[in-house]
C-alpha cells in the first residue's frame, strides 16, 4: 500500500478536507452480507477451484497477504501489489489504475480476470447453482435466484462492512486527546507541515484522488526495469498526462500492510516514507521527523471483529 501523493494534486475526486474519523459500519441486510462472507471465502468462484477473495485478502492479518504479489489461480504471481479490502469501500475508485467505480465492478473483473481467478460468469452462475446452500440462500434473498449480478451485489455488500474502526488515530479525532503520545502528536503535525496531508486525507485518509508517482524525481529510471503496470492509467487513457498515475491508496492500517506501493518496493514503512519524500516531496526529512511520521502512522491501525489488527 502506501501512498502516491505529493504537495500539489493532480487529477483529483472532490477533497473531503481535512482527516476524518471513520463513519460507522453501516446497517446493511443481514443475510445479505452472511451470503457475501461465504462469497469471500469460496474457491470455487475461481476457474480451478484453487482461489478466493479470501485467498490474497487475510482479514485477520491488515486485509492482504503480505506478498509483494499475490498468486493467481494458476500459482504465478499477478501484475501488481494486492491493497487491502478493508475501508475498500471508502475509495472513490477501485484498483490501483481506478479503472472502475463500484465494489460491484471490481467483483466482475476479479472474478473473469486471466492473472486471478479466471473464471467466467457463466461457469459460476452453474457452479453455485447446483450448490443446494447458495441455491437456498439466493432464492431467499434475490427474486431472480444466482445471477452475476447478484453475487456481484452480495460480495459488495459484504466487502461494504469491512471497516477498521477504533484506530487511536480516530479516538484522538473523536475527542480522547490523551490517547496519543506527544511523539505521536508530533509526527502527525509533521505529516500535515510537509504537505502529506495534500493528497492523504478524507475519511479514508487516502483513495480519493490520482496522482503521479514520481512528481519531484524519475522514480521509475532510479527504481529500474520498467514494467507495463508502471504505466498506471496510462493503460486505460493513453493520454501522456495519465503516464505513471495511480489512485492514492489509503493510509489505514498501513502499518501491517507491508510490502508497500503497487511495484511492492518497499518492505519496510521506513523504506516507502523515504520514497515518498524523495520522488513525491522532493525533500529529504530529519531523522527525527521521519521517525515522528512513521509514529503517526502507527496509530492508523483500527480493529476487525473487536481486536487490534
Amino acid at each position: 500500500m502506501l501512498g502516491y501523493g505529493a504537495c500539489q494534486p493532480a487529477t483529483a475526486a472532490p477533497l473531503d478536507g481535512p482527516l476524518k474519523p471513520l463513519p460507522p459500519v453501516p446497517m446493511l441486510d443481514a443475510a445479505t452480507v452472511e451470503l457475501g462472507r461465504q462469497l469471500f471465502n469460496e474457491t470455487q468462484l475461481s476457474v480451478n477451484n484453487s482461489l478466493s477473495c479470501a485467498s490474497c485478502h487475510h482479514l485477520e492479518t491488515g486485509g492482504v497477504d503480505n506478498r509483494p504479489f499475490s498468486l493467481g489461480f494458476d500459482g504465478q504471481p499477478v501484475g501488481l501489489n494486492t491493497p487491502t479490502v478493508f475501508n475498500i469501500s471508502l475509495n472513490f475508485k477501485q484498483f490501483w489504475d481506478a479503472r472502475v467505480d463500484t465494489l460491484e465492478a471490481q467483483v466482475e473483473q476479479v472474478v473473469t480476470s486471466p492473472m486471478e481467478m479466471g473464471n467466467d460468469w457463466k461457469t459460476v452462475v452453474k457452479t453455485l447453482s447446483a450448490l443446494p446452500n447458495y441455491q437456498t440462500a439466493f432464492q431467499q434473498i434475490y427474486p431472480d435466484g444466482v445471477t452475476p449480478a447478484n453475487v456481484q451485489n452480495a460480495l459488495a455488500t459484504y466487502e461494504r462492512i469491512l471497516l477498521t474502526p477504533n484506530s487511536r488515530f480516530d479516538q484522538y479525532l473523536q475527542g480522547n486527546t490523551d490517547i496519543l503520545t506527544t511523539q505521536e502528536k508530533y509526527g502527525y503535525q509533521r505529516f500535515k507541515d510537509y504537505g502529506c496531508i495534500a493528497c492523504h486525507q478524507g475519511a479514508n485518509i487516502g483513495g480519493n484522488m490520482y496522482q503521479k508517482f514520481g512528481v519531484m524525481g524519475d522514480y521509475f529510471a532510479a527504481r529500474g526495469n520498467p514494467t507495463d503496470a508502471d504505466l498506471g492509467r496510462y493503460l486505460l487513457t493513453q493520454d501522456e498526462e495519465d503516464r505513471n498515475v495511480f489512485k492514492v491508496p489509503s493510509l489505514r492500517n498501513v502499518a501491517v500492510t507491508a510490502p508497500y506501493f503497487h511495484d511492492a518496493s518497499a518492505n519496510t514503512l521506513e523504506e516507502a516514507v523515504d520514497i515518498m519524500f524523495t520522488y513525491q516531496l522532493g525533500r529529504i526529512p530529519s531523522a527525527e521527523d521521519k521517525t515522528l511520521i512513521i509514529q503517526f502512522l502507527k496509530t492508523l491501525t483500527g480493529e476487525w471483529a473487536g481486536k487490534p489488527l
